[in-house]
């Protein structure tokens, strides 16, 4: 209920008009000051009803999650693997979801026959069985995976579940025809340890953005590129052969623009793919207030959001840079978290200690304290550098003269709920 020194009438939420400017201002702040009061009434009344029933503010919380484009995000149908995927907009982890269902349920379908036929004598007995049994149709669920009209959520129910962009990468759900033509990338055995050469373009001004980018990456190496006129002017390629002949397996040149990084050249060693990045938002370490100094420990490796064939790659190509083992007394984290194609990276040094008493415990997406961690707060210390990267082309081998797999067009962000990682 509104309070009683500021009542709304009738005619203040009717758009009144005057010709008097003093007059027009001291409706508006008189308006504006019944409308605040309204709210903040109301607001203190839904706190009384909630300290009596949590259950209210359960549900208000429930249905209070506004729908970003994240959540609306669609995706391409696709009943069956199209070649490898890329540049198709599918969740990969969902596919292989229905595929497993349905191999669940085809088996048992086909014992219950076999135990069928056994037992039939006549077609009367068939007949039957097929009245009792009702076998499912294989054709239905193959053409109409989706769930029934009771099992489709609402918007409010899909806003409400566990954000998609927080969960981890599964490295495992790669389709087998992009792991059949990037059999380096997506090989079974456990990856060599990482061995990476850094440079930049020729007559670059970078030397310090790209020394940042050795402490970064784990065992990696910075040669100066020069253009002089009594040097030879190595392209790519050639530092390619270089590199792969003395055990490096990948290499990264960062390119300029005005003097600060605005891209990111990864060549996976010995004979590709390359990938093609540009990055924006660059800041290092020493310009972040509050930052820490980085460590020479091995960190671990977070990838976020990485969900269709063309992002599994992407994730993939990440996973080589860092080695499969960190070294956890560093208690350093690398975080490639990946949001409408844009992807963020993160360095922080993280520690785990007790919580205050002015501090509250952790809460879940679902808007509950999570068990078991009451009394345990975990600090961050944001190390640097800190850039944003976004793919731009993925060639089949070193360059563009090898052939493109992949290469982003202007239109594609024409739809803004569709995405390609």
């Amino acid at each position: 209920m509104p309070s009683k020194r500021l009542k709304l009438s009738d005619k203040a939420s009717l758009p009144f008009r005057t010709d008097n400017k003093q007059r027009r201002q001291a409706l508006h702040v008189k308006r504006k000051r019944a409308l605040d009061a309204q709210r903040r009434d109301e607001r203190f009344a839904r706190k009384k009803q909630e300290a009596k029933d949590p259950r209210l503010r359960e549900d208000r919380l429930k249905h209070n999650v506004p729908l970003t484009l994240d959540r609306k995000r669609v995706w391409d149908d696709v009943q069956e693997d199209v070649e490898d995927g890329l540049g198709l907009s599918v969740d990969v982890e969902r596919i292989k979801r229905q595929r497993l269902e349905e191999d669940e349920a085809l088996p048992d379908g086909e014992l219950d026959g076999k135990s069928d036929e056994e037992d039939k004598d006549s077609m009367l007995d068939e007949a039957s069985a097929d009245e009792d049994d009702e076998p499912i149709d294989e054709n239905e669920v193959v053409s109409n995976p989706l769930p029934t009209p009771k099992q489709i959520r609402t918007a409010t129910q899909r806003a409400t579940s566990p954000n998609r962009s927080t969960t981890s990468t599964n490295l495992n759900l790669a389709p087998e025809a992009l792991a059949a033509k990037f059999p380096t990338l997506f090989g079974t055995d456990p990856p060599p340890d990482p061995k990476i050469l850094i440079t930049t373009s020729l007559n670059s001004t970078l030397h310090d953005q790209a020394s940042i980018l050795t402490t970064l990456f784990p065992n990696s190496h910075y040669i100066r590129r020069t253009s002089h006129r009594y040097g030879h002017k190595f392209s790519v390629r050639e530092i390619s052969s270089f590199a792969s002949h003395r055990g490096y397996t990948a290499l990264l040149v960062l390119t300029e623009d005005l003097k600060r990084p605005s891209g990111l050249t990864i060549v996976h060693l010995p004979s590709g793919p390359t990938f093609h990045f540009t990055i924006s938002n660059w800041i290092e370490g020493r310009k972040m207030p509050g930052h820490g100094n980085p460590t020479s420990h091995t960190p671990e490796l977070i990838l976020n959001n990485f969900r269709t064939p063309l992002g599994l790659l992407t994730a993939h190509l990440f996973r080589t840079l860092f080695p499969p083992q960190p070294e956890l007394r560093g208690r350093q984290v690398v975080t490639l978290h990946n949001q409408r194609d844009y992807i963020f990276l993160r360095r922080h040094r993280y520690v785990f200690r007790e919580k205050k008493e002015t501090e509250k415990s952790v809460i879940g997406p679902d808007g509950k304290e999570v068990k078991g961690v009451e009394g345990i707060r975990a600090g961050l210390q944001e190390l640097g550098p800190r850039f944003t990267l976004k793919l731009r082309r993925v060639d089949k081998g070193i360059q563009r003269g090898s052939g493109q797999e992949w290469e982003w067009k202007g239109k594609m962000e024409k739809t803004r709920t569709k995405f390609q990682l």
